[in-house]
């Protein structure tokens, strides 16, 4: 970046520092912060619409819709989550390619199960072997926000699902008795109040979304992780001209203050969003600020 960073061999101090931060990795480095970022900006409201019509379908009372809510909720709430990840980015893959495959290539005759080989025509791959390589990293970091939705959003149905229960009752019954239909009552009575016993259990959520974001480097994501790692080893031509030893203790330790800094700061607008929704609610948080005022 710097035009003395020319010739690495002849700098020593600060100078060889300045230049080896700001090489190209580096910079990818840096960018990666901005993708786990946007990871989470993305998959937390679509992981909320995941768990919302989970939640919805589990309290549904129609036997098929109630039981597709429940199933969904039990079976990824009962698997590790590392194995969710690596399933379902590939099955998500494939599925896209197999509906493309058989769009595109309706005169195809060959099995697309050839043993342990899954083969679709050339047409229907994703991304397309011709596309730049922004296509395809834009199509990885897709497959993962899609599968940390899923993974995620069973977990936010659950404490949508325990939250919609807590509402009390009688406040549903007196809806009904001013000839309210079912569905105005779930949208105008338990749907405002649900978040006030819902929101512990989202931020818990939030919380473990991001210590969850090194996920991506196993989906093949280049994060942080990934760059902390590369970067912080041993001299590597691949990855930098300025030869060191192993530093990855340090790049870690950026990581460490990283996630710990966030998840304060995650802390601090958590508190503030549950006072805003417990103002006024006849719950416990409602009547210690009622109190407070008094």
């Amino acid at each position: 970046m710097f035009s003395y960073c020319a010739d690495p061999t002849v700098l020593e101090g600060l100078s060889w520092l300045s230049c080896y931060l700001t090489t190209g990795k580096h910079m990818a480095f840096y960018w990666s912060f901005g993708t786990v970022l946007l990871l989470l900006s993305i998959t937390a409201p679509t992981a909320l619409a995941f768990g919302f019509a989970g939640a919805s379908a589990a309290r549904s009372r129609i036997w098929p819709v109630s039981w597709i809510g429940k199933g969904y909720i039990a079976v990824v709430r009962g698997v590790p989550d590392i194995a969710f990840f690596l399933f379902f980015v590939i099955a998500l893959d494939q599925m896209f390619e197999y509906v493309r495959h058989k769009i595109k290539c309706p005169d195809w005759e060959e099995p697309i199960r050839q043993g342990n080989d899954f083969v679709v025509c050339q047409a229907a791959k994703l991304p397309l072997g011709e596309a730049p390589q922004w296509v395809h990293e834009t199509y990885g970091f897709f497959l993962a926000v899609l599968t940390f939705a899923i993974v995620f959003g069973a977990f936010a149905a659950n404490v949508l699902y325990g939250a919609m229960r807590a509402v009390p009752r009688p406040q549903l019954e007196t809806a009904e008795a001013y000839g309210m239909t079912r569905r105005q009552t779930f949208w105008r009575i338990m749907v405002p109040q649900m978040w006030v016993y819902a929101l512990p259990g989202l931020g818990n959520l939030w919380m473990v979304l991001i210590k969850a974001t090194p996920l991506l480097f196993l989906l093949g994501v280049e994060d942080i992780v990934y760059w902390a790692r590369e970067l912080g080893g041993t001299a590597n031509p691949r990855f930098t001209d300025y030869p060191h030893g192993d530093w990855r203790m340090w790049y870690f330790f950026v990581l460490l203050v990283f996630y710990l800094g966030f998840t304060k700061v995650s802390e601090f607008f958590l508190e503030r969003l549950m006072v805003r929704l417990t103002h006024g609610q006849a719950t416990t948080g409602g009547e210690a600020q009622r109190r407070a005022g008094a």
